[in-house]
């Protein structure tokens, strides 16, 4: 999931280099935490949250898949 999340991040903002995505993972339920540039923050949550929220519902069809609950965070 981690790997998604960062493939997905890096074609969306001019700064690829700056992703960092950090997993932390329980039981049933990983937390996934994404941090980006300042100036990009902007392109992952795109207008409204529909960028973000769109990068979450991909995350948890993929995690239904594994059986297992993922949360993206968005870090600032």
């Amino acid at each position: 999931m981690k790997d998604l999340i960062k493939y997905i991040a890096q074609s969306l903002v001019d700064n690829p280099d700056d992703v960092v995505v950090t997993e932390v993972e329980g039981e049933k339920t990983s937390v996934i935490e994404l941090k980006v540039a300042k100036e990009d923050l902007g392109k992952v949550i795109g207008k409204q949250g529909r960028t973000a929220r769109a990068v979450r519902t991909i995350l948890s069809a993929a995690s239904a898949k594994v059986n297992k609950r993922s949360v993206l965070e968005i870090l600032e």
